[in-house]
Order: C-alpha cells, then sequence, then structure tokens
C-alpha cells in the first residue's frame, strides 16, 4: 500500500461520527427556527425523531443511526477502513433497552419488514451519540461473523492502521469463544493489505518460513518472504494499473532474479478465490530447488 494510502487509512480509522440530539443542538445556542433551517439547506439530516447526524457521514452510518443503534461488527470495521471480505448486509449495534427500531431506509416504516440488517443486541462501552461501535468489541463480533481465515486478516488489518493496539488483543480475545484463541498465533499486524494476510495463511500449509514487509537492497520492501528466497507479492488492482506501476514492478522482479530471488506475483483476486493456485506455485519452486 503507497504511503499517502495509509496515512488516509488511518485518518479515516480514526473518525469518531456522532449523532445530535435535539436538546444538543439547542444546547449549541441554536433556535428551532435555525435548526429546521440547516436541515433544510442539508446541513445536518433528521434520521429519527429529534436525533440529527451531520452532512458528509457515509450511507450506512447514516442508515444505523436511522435504525437507532451505531455501526457494529464487520459494518463498523469496514467503516473505519479496515479489512473485511464479508460484504453481505448492515450490521447494528442495538442497546437490549432499546424500544421499536426504524428501517435504515425510512424511519417511519418498521425494522421487522426489512431484510438484509443484522442486529447485535448488546451493550456497548461507546458513548451513546457515537455511531461506531467500540473498536476492540466490534472487531470481536467480526470474527464471529467471518470465516475464521478472513477473521485473522480483519485483526492484521485492524493491528496496522491503529484501529486496535497489540496490547488490547487480550481484550479482544477475552470477548470471544474459547475455541477462538487458536486464532491469535495466527495474527500478524504487519500485512499492509488483507491480501497479505490471506496469501501468509494460504502458504503456512507448506511448512515453511514466511516473513513480512521484508527489505531487500535494490529493490525495496516486498510483501512476503517464503523459506528466505521465494518472493510473494499482492498486487490489487488500485495500485498496479497504471503502465507506469507495471514498469516499476518488472523493474522489481529482474533485480530480484539478480539478487537471486524467485518472485511470484499473484492477484489480491487469486488469493480471495483461488488461493490453492498461489500454493501450487510456491510449492513447485519449493519442488525444483530440492
Amino acid at each position: 500500500m503507497a504511503g499517502g494510502s495509509t496515512a488516509e487509512a488511518r485518518k479515516k480509522a480514526r473518525r469518531s461520527p456522532r449523532s445530535f440530539s435535539f436538546a444538543a443542538l439547542r444546547a449549541r445556542g441554536m433556535s428551532r427556527r435555525a435548526i429546521r433551517r440547516r436541515v433544510a439547506e442539508g446541513e445536518y439530516v433528521r434520521v429519527r425523531r429529534d436525533v440529527y447526524v451531520e452532512r458528509g457521514e457515509s450511507e450506512d452510518i447514516v442508515r444505523a443511526a436511522r435504525v437507532g443503534g451505531r455501526l457494529d461488527c464487520v459494518s463498523a470495521m469496514r467503516e473505519r477502513g479496515v479489512f473485511v471480505r464479508e460484504r453481505g448486509g448492515l450490521h447494528i449495534q442495538v442497546d437490549p433497552r432499546s424500544g421499536r427500531l426504524a428501517s435504515p431506509e425510512d424511519r417511519k416504516q418498521c425494522l421487522a419488514a426489512v431484510h438484509g440488517v443484522v442486529v447485535h443486541w448488546r451493550d456497548d462501552p461507546a458513548p451513546d451519540h457515537d455511531l461506531l461501535a467500540d473498536p476492540v468489541a466490534s472487531a470481536a463480533r467480526a470474527v464471529r461473523c467471518q470465516h475464521p481465515r478472513d477473521a485473522v486478516a480483519t485483526i492484521d488489518s485492524a493491528l496496522h492502521l491503529g484501529v486496535i493496539r497489540a496490547d488490547q488483543i487480550d481484550a479482544l480475545f477475552a470477548l470471544l469463544p474459547a475455541r477462538c484463541a487458536a486464532l491469535r498465533p495466527l495474527v500478524d499486524g504487519r500485512a499492509e493489505s488483507g491480501a497479505e494476510s490471506l496469501a501468509r495463511l494460504a502458504l503456512h500449509v507448506l511448512g515453511r518460513s514466511i516473513d513480512l514487509q521484508v527489505r531487500i537492497d535494490g529493490v525495496g520492501r516486498v510483501d512476503l518472504l517464503v523459506d528466505g528466497w521465494i518472493v510473494v507479492e499482492c498486487d490489487g488492482k488500485a495500485f498496479h494499473e497504471s503502465w507506469a506501476a507495471q514498469l516499476e514492478d518488472r523493474r522489481r522482479d529482474l533485480a530480484l532474479a539478480a539478487r537471486g530471488y524467485a518472485c511470484v506475483r499473484v492477484t489480491a483476486m487469486t488469493v480471495f478465490e483461488e488461493r490453492h493456485v498461489l500454493v501450487a506455485a510456491v510449492r513447485g519452486l519449493l519442488r525444483a530447488r530440492r
């Protein structure tokens, strides 16, 4: 991931979107007329009775506030810029004591008539006006709602972006069933993308050493280094679709070969959908060297 993009992702991870009650806006010195005018001008969105969200918040944030909760689980992780493979449904944390829940599209419609919304009934340490669930709690919830391999990639990404800290991993796993403890040794926050995490996990079956973000003189950093000599580069479309980027990739591949490294360049989609192809390629190189 490019440096600027990493900085952008970390800035997004620190966002704290919130809602405002009518009383809170009045306490800011706004009159009833001023509030109505700002809603009419689009500065605020009225999501529920006496509840408002500022202009510019994401669609998912507005939908969660309209339901009467906050983004949770995989939806909260995605909103913070964390890698999540699961794409279906809107996951919302709702206080168990909450009353009537509304549709995320229409505050006058009951949520019971809407499909595609996953409600997590639980208390949350985040303040009532926050529209993103506590990061540790939502990361733990995301582990339970994903395949174990994808869950590890989500934790890796959250660590890399600073959404959760290394000293919070104990707290995260304390919120999970005992069976999830097996995932903890697999977590590695050095991975800069979900594809890197999933590639690393797929290659564990080979029983060889795997290191991440290794710097090689004359080349720069590489995504993964297997057995000390096989470089695996995970290419995402966003950072490798220009001709200039492709030329740089080829220069790096030649520089690696000149230094005795073999390079396997794989797309993120291959890692996501056909990881056996990557495993077979690396296994073939290991077999050839023997």
